[in-house]
């Protein structure tokens, strides 16, 4: 396959531009000619994973963590539909949150992803568009690989974006849950699901999931499946400060769906609205804000497992 490789050089906290030499030398040894491009900003990984497909590249390799991720996925996509619907994403995850990754039991050691890059495996991968209200106010999408969800998550991630990461993706997650706990109550939101009637809740966290984990490896969605064409979805109620320390076992676990407060349920859209400015999550970014819409499409690009 013609394979282009996205690298964003301050995921890793830096260390994956200082180690790009190193990186670059394995990644031909493994698969021979490759095209590279560094990403310099915000969205710019979308833009270099258009204009790779544009060129004809057929597999396009995210080196970087959830946010890279995304914006790549992001360039699949042109005037509402993919590119290339043939063509596969690679993974060579290098980010300190690393959810994307653990829904395929993949570890950070750049030889394994190479060795998924080399054997040209593919899966059907099912993407997530959202549309929803930018924080200048208008209309915006913007597509989603792993969750897309709002409430507490989309505080955390604005918490967890202007702060450091150096003590990891678990850790510096939990912090920033916490700091976002101490400030956040429920809020008062509706949706419905699949077009039916409209559900009134007081929200801590409303998920979205194609993949199973979020900040920094909470199981979210435990059947999550980025192949059967449908959202796993999971409503959190009333979850304070004290109910995440008593449950913290069972939020990274999966067994949360079992207790008082989490709701969940399957689906293949769903919107959302509130009188409240409600944040939304999106692969670990802070995009904007309620009213939204997610709407699986399945099978829409592949990926290299």
């Amino acid at each position: 396959m013609k394979t282009f490789f996205v690298v964003n050089p301050m995921s890793a906290n830096g260390l994956t531009g200082k180690r790009w030499a190193e990186i670059q030398a394995k990644v031909t040894r493994a698969i021979g000619e490759f095209g590279s491009a560094f990403t310099e900003g915000p969205m710019h990984a979308a833009v270099l994973a258009r204009k790779a497909l544009h060129e004809g590249h057929d597999l396009v390799v995210a080196v970087g963590g959830d946010g890279t991720i995304n914006e790549v996925v992001n360039g699949f996509f042109e005037g509402g539909k993919a590119l290339n619907p043939q063509a596969a994403l690679g993974v060579i995850p290098r980010g300190t949150g690393g959810d994307f990754r653990r829904t395929f039991g993949w570890d950070l050691e750049v030889d394994h992803a190479l060795e998924r890059l080399h054997r040209h495996q593919l899966q059907p991968f099912d993407v997530g568009l959202l549309e929803f209200e930018a924080p200048d106010g208008n209309r915006a999408t913007r597509y989603f690989a792993n969750i897309c969800s709002f409430g507490l998550s989309g505080l955390v991630d604005q918490t967890a974006n202007t702060s450091t990461k150096a003590l990891g993706g678990k850790l510096s997650f939990m912090l920033a849950s916490t700091r976002a706990l101490l400030r956040y109550k429920d809020q008062k939101v509706r949706f419905r699901a699949d077009g039916g009637a409209w559900r009134e809740v007081d929200v801590t966290t409303l998920a979205v999931a194609n993949g199973r984990y979020f900040g920094g490896g909470m199981q979210v969605a435990p059947t999550a499946d980025t192949t059967d064409g449908l959202f796993d979805v999971t409503v959190w109620s009333g979850y304070g400060l004290t109910d995440f320390a008593l449950r913290q076992k069972a939020v990274y676990s999966g067994d949360h769906v079992k207790l008082k407060g989490t709701s969940t349920l399957r689906c293949q859209s769903l919107e959302a609205e509130s009188l409240e400015q409600v944040l939304i999550d999106c692969d670990g970014e802070q995009p904007g804000r309620l009213p939204c819409r997610m709407t699986v499409l399945p099978a829409a690009i592949r990926l290299a497992v």
